[in-house]
């Protein structure tokens, strides 16, 4: 599904992400974590093309990113708030979007019901401006977007930031309902290790720009990762 090779992005003399390897196979929910600094969100960048490596190539289905169009169409990604387009209210911005992807009235309403409870009356039919909602608001419009016009690959910067703790166990409810029936592969980069352990069927650990670690058993993944981030 997306490979990394040999990807290196350097500013000057400093190297800030240099990743030789990195293959993530369909369907997979892929975590990503590390210290501020360990390269998570330059990663993501480069993955979806907002950002240029110096050297190597990110592939998903064997288009290079830097290199194609037709990816996007199948990606899906919610970084932070300037990817929204504040001036619009939630509703104008959902049905923006839904003309980009081509969707029905009824194709929006679908996709929007799956969000009644993390949305919590707060965000659907409401007239204020997305620059005016909260930054867990902002957040749960970000991640809907995310998931318009049916993704193979959706791409989120710490999801459960912001959000109180009964709109990050929906937000769990929702990525892992998402992945079974739509078979949706996710990126996820998270400081909350509670919740990305939970989630995701694997995990990659990145320190100064290099994965230190890549994690499979999920019955050992919380352990390792206190042993690391406790010294």
């Amino acid at each position: 599904m997306i490979q990394v090779k040999d990807l290196k992005k350097q500013y000057k003399e400093a190297v800030v992400l240099d990743v030789q390897s990195l293959d993530i196979p369909s369907s997979e929910c892929f975590g990503l974590v590390g210290n501020n600094g360990a390269g998570k969100t330059t990663l993501f960048r480069i993955m979806l093309d907002l950002v240029r490596a110096t050297t190597g190539t990110v592939t998903i289905e064997g288009e290079d990113v830097s290199k194609s169009e037709e990816w996007k169409k199948r990606t899906g990604a919610y970084l932070d708030e300037h990817m929204l387009l504040a001036y619009l209210t939630a509703d104008e911005y959902f049905k923006t979007l839904m003309k980009i992807y081509g969707m029905s009235e009824a194709d929006l309403k679908n996709h929007l019901d799956k969000f009644t409870e993390l949305f919590n009356d707060e965000i659907v039919g409401k007239k204020k401006y997305i620059r005016d909602l909260s930054k867990g608001n902002l957040k749960k419009v970000g991640i809907a977007a995310a998931l318009m016009g049916n993704p193979n690959v959706v791409y989120l910067d710490e999801p459960f930031e912001n959000l109180d703790p009964s709109s990050q166990i929906r937000l769990k409810k929702l990525i892992l309902s998402e992945k079974e029936n739509s078979n949706i592969t996710f990126l996820i980069s998270s400081h909350d290790l509670n919740h990305v352990t939970e989630i995701c069927d694997r995990i990659v650990l990145l320190e100064k720009g290099k994965i230190i670690n890549d994690l499979r058993d999920k019955s050992a993944m919380m352990a390792e990762l206190e042993a690391y981030f406790t010294g």
